[in-house]
């Protein structure tokens, strides 16, 4: 059985003081049915991927709020994994149609994060962590630091080489209409930049964001169908402390590897791919546990313009703008990553467009490395 995209729409991310979730959800599950061509009596299902609702908006029945709000009188379920909320409501969303429960269902993705503190904000997003962790006081940029570290003693990676990566996602940013961050910046504003968890910057963080995505799954394709090749869930420990390595998501290299396996791809087949770049160390890491650099290789080519537009020698990695650029509204990432490769596997992404862009994949990660959820798309 084979399980299409036939529809995707994504909103603005950003600070959006004047929206509520219940018209962002209208905006982007009727803007992926529209695209689709799809009326809403036709849905059979609804997925969620939302990781605060309960946390931070006392609201944790988001399959039935949301399905209310929506008109749909459907099975509807909320999916949470942290920041892999996203990619785990799609992949439950093709196992359904898989096992032949449905054959058309909608995937929305959907967090609002700035109405809140960002103190809070932060608790909230810890609860993706180890109860250690917690207890220690860490927060996930403290984590990612370490990690930071970790790669720059075993391999050389320098701050330098984690702020091209920075530089990189707001350039293509400024190519997405509907990403947050629309200025350009320079390696200089990257190190001059406020320190959050040494070594990482303001700047080399994603931000607190708005927003959602939606994408219409089915069993039947269309003219402007793109097919699901793959999709791929791994596992890790929650916590840091109890891994082997901590230059390498084992979690990402396992779901990859399945996941080209089932797709029947090389690393090297990949043409766009939306990587999960919390902390611009994220995105190195991403790059050589997804095979597509070796190991210690990627920060280099990332910094000398090899995965960027318009002077990529290979996979273009985040052309939406990626979580630093486009922004994070922690539960649409996920979604949101494979509504950009549609559009780039279809042609049109506009300005961000990927030349021949065939194959795309999906990396979208959970906590600091506990989830990992990939998605291979084809024409």
């Amino acid at each position: 059985m084979h399980i299409y995209v036939t529809g995707a729409a994504t909103t603005k991310f950003g600070e959006l003081w004047s929206a509520s979730p219940r018209g962002l959800a209208r905006q982007a599950v009727f803007g992926a049915l529209k695209d689709a061509g799809l009326e809403a009596k036709r849905v059979q299902a609804l997925f969620v991927g939302n990781m605060l609702s309960g946390m931070l908006g006392g609201q944790e029945h988001l399959g039935a709020f949301f399905a209310e709000e929506l008109g749909l009188t459907v099975p509807a379920f909320k999916i949470e994994g942290a920041c892999a909320s996203g990619g785990l409501a799609v992949h439950n969303a093709v196992n359904s149609l898989l096992s032949g429960q449905y054959e058309t269902v909608v995937v929305l993705g959907i967090e609002k994060m700035t109405d809140h503190k960002p103190e809070d904000v932060a608790t909230a997003l810890m609860g993706a962590g180890s109860e250690d962790e917690r207890l220690a006081g860490a927060t996930f940029p403290g984590l990612y630091a370490m990690i930071a570290r970790a790669h720059m003693q075993q391999f050389g990676t320098t701050e330098e080489d984690m702020a091209a990566v920075a530089v990189k996602n707001h350039y293509h940013a400024t190519l997405n209409p509907n990403a947050q961050f629309h200025a350009e910046i320079t390696v200089e504003a990257v190190m001059k930049s406020s320190k959050i968890a040494d070594p990482l910057k303001l700047l080399d963080c994603s931000p607190i964001s708005d927003g959602a995505a939606a994408i219409v799954l089915s069993t039947k394709r269309s003219p402007h169908s793109v097919e699901v090749a793959a999709s791929v869930v791994a596992t890790d420990t929650l916590g840091l402390a109890q891994r082997k390595s901590l230059t390498q998501l084992a979690a990402t290299k396992q779901a990859a590897q399945k996941a080209y396996t089932l797709a029947g791809i090389l690393p090297e087949d990949v043409d766009a791919s939306e990587v999960h770049d919390c902390f611009t160390i994220a995105e190195i890491l991403a790059a050589e546990d997804l095979g597509f650099f070796a190991k210690g290789n990627a920060a280099a080519a990332i910094r000398k313009g090899k995965t960027t537009l318009g002077t990529s020698t290979g996979v273009v990695l985040n052309p939406s703008g990626g979580l630093k650029g486009c922004g994070h509204p922690v539960g649409a990432t996920g979604v949101k990553q494979i509504a950009e490769l549609v559009e780039q596997l279809r042609g049109n992404a506009g300005k961000r467009q990927v030349h021949d862009a065939r194959v795309g994949l999906a990396h979208n990660v959970g906590g600091s490395g506990a989830t990992a959820v990939i998605h291979i798309l084809k024409t």
